[in-house]
């Protein structure tokens, strides 16, 4: 398989991980990390309300306790850009949320992290090259057009499923409108290897709710 080279990224022994996204200060990164986050995602597309500096915050982000896995989140990046945010000994991974095609992705591969790589779940048709992107982590989004995640926009569950079907070798991370209500049943349709969450834990774009976080932690793990 075309990933079969890639760095190994070490998910917890956990039945699920839960991934916080959209971390972008101390405090929530700290209030994610006692609610049970198995992974926090740092967003380094300036586009987004959830930008942060990775540079700037290198300091706080480096010293988030261990195991917690940190992952800069970059939308169409350049191979110098990426190469330079891979370059930080406390980034764990790198995950890919624009367009990014199979080619820079096995480039990227070379810098040394191991990779996530993010659909938008529009139709069959964004699925079928899921094996192409030089890693089995592959995120599935839900499809909204202009927008690289964070819409709090349902994904489909019916192609994640469809997503495990025909590439069973892929561990399939989940995202899209997952709030505490709902993550339950997302986990027992489709058994993902990891739910991704932002908007729907917040309290205001880039700003976390303990509270959400805490129940959504838990009720993911406990389905």
């Amino acid at each position: 398989m075309p990933y079969a080279a890639a760095v190994k990224l070490e998910l917890p022994a956990d039945l699920i991980a839960v991934k916080i996204c959209g971390i972008t200060n101390r405090d929530d990164a700290l209030a994610a990390v006692d609610a049970g986050a198995d992974l926090l995602g740092f967003n380094t597309w300036p586009g987004t309300k959830r930008f942060v500096d990775i540079a700037r915050n290198a300091g706080w982000i480096a010293a988030l306790p261990r195991p917690v896995i940190r992952v800069a989140l970059l939308v169409n990046a350049t191979p110098e850009e990426t190469e330079r945010i891979a370059a930080f000994e406390f980034v764990d991974a790198l995950q890919f949320h624009g367009d990014e095609d199979a080619a820079f992705c096995r480039r990227a591969a070379e810098f040394g992290k191991p990779i996530i790589k993010a659909l938008r779940a529009k139709d069959r048709g964004a699925l079928a090259h899921a094996g192409d992107f030089s890693t089995r982590h592959i995120l599935l989004d839900a499809h909204v057009p202009g927008e690289f995640g964070g819409t709090g926009a349902r994904v489909d569950l019916a192609l994640a499923c469809e997503l495990k079907r025909t590439h069973p070798a892929l561990s399939l991370w989940l995202a899209g409108g997952l709030t505490p209500e709902n993550v339950a049943d997302a986990v027992r349709t489709v058994r993902p290897a990891v739910v991704d969450v932002s908007s729907g834990v917040e309290s205001g774009p880039g700003r976390k709710d303990v509270e959400k976080m805490r129940t959504l932690v838990q009720a993911a793990k406990s389905a």
